[in-house]
């Protein structure tokens, strides 16, 4: 494996021994300062933080950023579609954070900070084990709580089939978690007939704010008639895979030369990093939540709320925070006790930290800003 090309004061190394894993985490900042914990979402890595890394170092902290458990260079996990999902539910993903907390030698971190997928990881974080992690940001995905008990309260009617419901539309849909759950998910995007790199370039541009439909709004509830109006690559159509759905919205090679915030050699660094290791260590996630295995472990924190101080950050062009009719609201008046913050970033869609590297990071250090 080649160099990542990093900014400089920003290192790479390899931790062994992390709840069974070797894992790669990128750094900046005196080791010896107060902790930041960045977590990253799908498809990304550790190194979707590099833009903000520095900033936050230079502000007097220790900056982690690890490849999680199913992503980039940490190993010690699995990727076959038929093995045990269980490590990578999100208690366990907690876990690998506290491991990593205690081998770098702090006793907490002053803030543990998710993007997308890593939101909710974030938000476990800060449920579990709130002595470790005593502040919390999540970005571009709202977390709604944990789910509630169901002992002893009146039987629900049965939920309508959404899957069915989608599928019975005019225009027949799926959900994206879903097809992502499934066995073929991998390959599809792995080997997409027009090459991973062009894949992830339409993928990326797609949820960014270069992609002008990306106009989110509130939807009424989860339904089939709702949820069609999300763009394709959260609600697909029926028939294609995601490397179908999203290569018509392609930039042109102008706007591509163009693009600052993703130029080409940085792409090459995530397409290498997944030609290598495939998607399926980040689906498995997926599949942890579309099976609901592990939701009777979830419902443990039924009533809990995050008790922390908390921000979120997302883009204003970011359909992510609507994708779930009502979290946004639920997060800021359920979910958490202590919010200080809700920003949506002008000029940013799903990448916030990468499109608009500065506004994010001035918002991470006012929150952190000693009261």
């Amino acid at each position: 494996m080649d160099d990542l090309p990093l900014p400089a004061g920003i290192k790479a190394r390899f931790i062994d021994g992390i709840n069974g894993l070797r894992m790669h985490l990128l750094e900046a900042g005196d080791p010896q300062a107060p902790c930041l914990l960045l977590l990253h979402g799908f498809p990304e890595l550790a190194y979707s933080w590099r833009k903000v890394m520095l900033p936050l170092a230079e502000a007097g902290y220790h900056v982690v950023a690890p490849d999680q458990r199913g992503y980039g260079r940490t190993t010690g996990w699995s990727a076959e579609y038929d093995g045990d999902l269980a490590p990578f539910r999100p208690f366990n993903i907690v876990r690998d954070a506290m491991g990593l907390v205690a081998a770098l030698g702090h006793d907490g971190v002053e803030a543990v900070i998710g993007h997308d997928f890593g939101s909710p990881m974030a938000a476990w974080c800060a449920l579990l084990r709130p002595d470790l992690f005593r502040r919390v940001v999540l970005m571009s995905a709202p977390f709604a709580g944990p789910p509630a008990l169901q002992e002893g309260a009146t039987p629900r009617p049965a939920a309508p089939d959404i899957h069915a419901a989608l599928a019975a539309l005019p225009r027949p849909r799926k959900h994206y978690q879903w097809h992502y759950s499934t066995r073929g998910a991998n390959a599809e995007l792995q080997h997409a007939p027009l090459g991973l790199h062009a894949f992830l370039r339409a993928y990326y541009h797609a949820k960014s704010a270069d992609w002008p439909d990306n106009r989110p709004f509130p939807l009424a509830a989860w339904t089939a008639e709702e949820l069609a109006k999300l763009p394709g690559y959260y609600v697909m159509d029926l028939a294609k895979g995601m490397a179908a759905q999203v290569a018509p919205d392609m930039p042109s090679p102008e706007a591509i030369a163009a693009n600052r915030w993703l130029p080409e050699s940085e792409l090459a660094v995530y397409a290498a990093e997944y030609a290598r290791t495939g998607f399926q260590g980040g689906f498995q996630w997926y599949r942890c939540g579309t099976s609901r295995r592990f939701e009777a472990e979830h419902q443990l924190m039924a009533g809990r709320r995050i008790a922390q101080p908390s921000l979120f950050i997302a883009g204003a062009s970011d359909w992510g925070i609507r994708q779930m009719p009502g979290a946004l609201e639920r997060m800021q008046r359920e979910a958490c006790a202590d919010m200080r913050g809700c920003h949506l970033i002008e000029g940013a869609g799903h990448w916030v930290q990468q499109e608009q590297p500065e506004r994010t990071a001035a918002h991470l250090l006012n929150f952190l800003r000693p009261s």
